[in-house]
């Protein structure tokens, strides 16, 4: 089993935008917050199974989250 960081953005439209940082190219979207995770998860999933039929390794997630104040 695989974890990684799914971002969900907001878009203008009223849907979201999901992406996944360690998994490079790996985007999705969705009408809701929930349709995008989901749709994340799918995209992940075919993501790692095309690496492995590649036989390229699955990257594992090594993301360092910190907040920064700017003035």
């Amino acid at each position: 089993m695989h974890r990684y960081t799914v971002v969900l953005e907001p878009e203008e439209d009223g849907t979201f935008h999901a992406f996944v940082p360690a998994l490079k190219g790996c985007h999705t979207n969705g009408l809701t917050e929930a349709e995008a995770l989901s749709n994340a998860e799918e995209a992940i999933s075919l993501y790692l199974e095309s690496l492995t039929a590649h036989g390229e390794p699955i990257p594992a997630e090594d993301l360092i989250f910190r907040p920064v104040e700017v003035a």
